[in-house]
């Protein structure tokens, strides 16, 4: 193992710190991996802040979520956006006509509805004076739109916003080369029959070459999953402990879906195809079966796999958020406030993916509270590798004191409390859409078990992150 790390690393000094640091302290998975009942936990003391309004998640909903490819694969990403609107609309009863502003994220854009929020909320019956704009923010899109909103409530321009995410991976944009489409715009240009033949007859077959999108990094121009597996074996991350990390989340997520947990899904009649009521990604194997699966990224000796990844997916979601006094004068009960919220951003090299290890520390000193005040944790999971190496940051003095500019560490979340009812690995992670699902299943877990606190944080491309309070609406 040694020998694969020095080969795999020899060009990164910071990684190899980390593995030499890591390799003597592997975090042991088989016992802590097991799901527990969630902590009920006594009120505590409520983060409201004098002077500053209060807002709050009326509802959010989502349709359900499917591997690209399926049910969704003729439809367009504004299609889904609309079925997620049109969701939030029946299920909360809202009038459309006090709705007064929306707000979608995306990462892939189709070119044809790039401003995808205005394009849902038509589709969707909204006013056409109801200003609607998107934003995007590689993974954590849903949650930039979400706090968007809270910024737009918070500074007295909106009383009620609708925010949510979507993406459709089954239908991606795939360019002509950058030479083919020069020449196809010359053409465009050429007035003359002689003009016209001069441009053809530069034409050269590699011309008809696509650009093939990739989920990859521009500035370092490697694969995210490329950057999980270094990132795993730079945190001494077994590849068992990445296959039992991800039994966990499609066996709870099955579990949730089994018992009904999973309420914020709303019913979508696929035009021409039959109604979908539930995500298709949660498949519970068994480690036998995961351990056959070759390496995805870096081969032969990588660790990151298609069944501890999370998977190309089709999805939207929506939430209305509003301000408290405004949500109590239209008769409504609140699901959960929004509270404290932090972005950060790292070097996108090395550390791509530990957003949620320096964002979880800031918001929580913003807030005032300790990872043992939160009673649910619901993190974005990109990769188990990934997970798992955030937690053994959390985890480590040395890493927070050498990498973080901190005294002290964190705390890893304790696995009883942390994704109880699945993750992006089994749930699905449509890149627009996930934040919201994040904040929802916090709010819903937060009303189910009795706790008052949870913790939202994610990881995204570009070396950037996100985390936020959500505390539940009293009952």
């Amino acid at each position: 193992m040694s020998t694969i790390l020095t080969s795999t690393f020899k060009n990164l000094s910071t990684t190899s710190k980390w593995a030499l640091r890591f390799s003597v302290r592997p975090l042991s998975c088989s016992s802590q991996l097991r799901s527990a009942p969630a902590v009920q936990t006594k009120s505590k003391k409520t983060l409201a802040k004098p002077n500053i309004k209060n807002i709050v998640v009326v509802e959010g909903v989502r349709i359900p979520f499917l591997l690209s490819g399926t049910s969704y694969k003729d439809l367009m990403p504004h299609d889904l956006a609309r079925a997620a609107l049109s969701g939030l609309l029946h299920r909360s009863s809202v009038p459309k006509d006090v709705v007064d502003y929306i707000i979608f994220g995306t990462v892939i854009q189709e070119v044809k509805t790039s401003n995808v929020a205005r394009e849902a909320a038509l589709g969707a019956g909204f006013s056409d004076k109801t200003p609607a704009h998107t934003v995007t923010m590689a993974c954590i899109s849903s949650n930039q739109a979400m706090t968007t909103a809270v910024g737009l409530i918070a500074s007295g321009q909106c009383d009620v916003v609708v925010a949510g995410g979507v993406e459709l991976m089954s239908d991606v944009p795939i360019r002509h080369s950058r030479k083919m489409r020069k020449m196809m715009l010359d053409l465009n240009k050429a007035k003359t029959l002689g003009q016209r033949l001069s441009l053809l007859s530069k034409f050269r077959l590699n011309f008809l070459s696509p650009e093939l999108p990739a989920v990859a990094e521009f500035s370092t121009n490697e694969t995210m999953g490329h950057s999980a597996d270094r990132l795993a074996a730079a945190f001494a991350v077994s590849r068992m402990e990445q296959d039992e990390y991800a039994l966990r989340s499609h066996s709870l997520a099955k579990k949730a879906q089994d018992e009904g947990h999973l309420s914020d899904i709303v019913p979508f009649k696929v035009p021409g195809k039959d109604t979908v009521t539930k995500d298709n990604g949660i498949r519970p194997s068994s480690l036998e079966q995961m351990a056959k699966l070759k390496p995805a990224f870096i081969k032969p000796y990588g660790t990151v796999t298609a069944a501890n990844s999370s998977f190309l997916t089709d999805g939207a979601s929506a939430m209305l958020i509003m301000s408290e006094d405004r949500a109590l004068a239209m008769g409504y009960k609140p699901k959960a406030y929004l509270r404290d919220f932090m972005y950060v951003s790292q070097d996108p090299k090395d550390q791509l993916l530990l957003g949620p290890t320096y964002a979880t520390p800031k918001v929580l000193e913003k807030a005032g509270l300790t990872m043992n005040d939160i009673d649910a944790f619901e993190f974005h999971e990109a990769f188990s590798g990934q997970i798992l190496a955030n937690f053994k940051a959390m985890d480590s003095d040395w890493f927070a004191q050498n990498y973080m500019g901190r005294k002290t560490k964190v705390g890893s979340p304790p696995l009883e409390k942390f994704n109880i009812w699945g993750g992006s690995l089994s749930l699905g992670h449509p890149f627009g859409a996930t934040g919201c699902r994040l904040v929802m299943a916090a709010a819903n877990r937060l009303r189910k078990d009795g706790g008052q606190y949870a913790l939202v944080a994610a990881c995204a491309a570009g070396g950037q992150g996100h985390a936020m309070i959500v505390e539940a609406y009293p009952k």
